[in-house]
């Protein structure tokens, strides 16, 4: 089919010129919450990102763990980066607005759950999920994922696509929980490696562990022989993230 036919061709819908204009200068939003992520968080270095479901209460021995891994995180050095909303969210933003290093929180606009929680030193705000899951992965030194819904799911998949296709550097993937991650972590070995669609191999990108002190000690054994700075060469594949 030729150029000419196809616009005229009844399965293409015209589009109204003002929504087009809305469409097209959408741009520039995005490009102003990666420019200002960028800009607030390249000096906050090393960070640990942090994720977990937004409806687990305070009271839950989850939130708890959730907020002494922070604060041991952030005694220790770390910037601790979470999605700023309730929840593990609110957990690790508290822990770490306790502890020695800065508390970050990366909000996203809901049109429901999400509420920015009052323990963060830097609050950034996002429309856009695609940039802000960005934001997560192109500073953090580790990836620390307690138990969560769909979007904690997301995050997990995101960072594990990206170190397997060495789209990043690879950093501590690290899963709190090992009764919470049992069922998908089998499924990944007796479905996803059995028929090929993974490697095995894969199953070593992420470390199983149940407390806050086998969290530090996890990425302090990780970085034993090299530095928490990427390389050169990382720098550059952070650039096409």
């Amino acid at each position: 089919m030729k150029r000419d036919q196809r616009a005229s061709h009844p399965g293409l819908q015209p589009m109204d010129d003002t929504m087009l204009t809305r469409e097209s200068w959408k741009i520039f939003q995005i490009m102003g919450e990666f420019v200002e992520g960028f800009e607030r968080l390249a000096r906050i270095k090393p960070s640990v990102s942090i994720f977990g479901s937004a409806r687990i209460p305070p009271e839950s021995p989850t939130y708890q763990l959730a907020e002494k891994i922070a604060r041991e995180l952030s005694d220790a050095g770390f910037a601790v980066v979470s999605g700023g909303g309730p929840g593990i969210m609110e957990a690790a933003n508290k822990g770490a607005f306790g502890g020695k290093s800065p508390s970050i929180g990366l909000n996203i606009n809901l049109p429901h759950e999400q509420t920015a929680n009052a323990y963060q030193d830097v609050s950034l705000y996002f429309r856009h999920f695609f940039s802000r899951k960005v934001m997560f992965v192109k500073y953090a030194s580790a990836y620390v994922v307690l138990p969560g819904g769909f979007g904690t799911l997301d995050e997990l998949a995101e960072i594990l696509t990206l170190v397997q296709t060495n789209k990043t550097r690879r950093i501590p993937i690290i899963l709190v929980g090992s009764a919470f991650w049992k069922g998908l972590l089998e499924w990944f070995e007796n479905t996803l490696v059995t028929d090929g669609t993974i490697s095995p191999e894969d199953l070593e990108l992420y470390t199983v562990v149940d407390d806050s002190k086998s969290v530090v000690d996890a990425i302090f054994n990780f970085y034993e022989y090299g530095g928490l700075e990427p390389t050169s060469e990382e720098r550059e594949r952070l650039m096409d993230l």
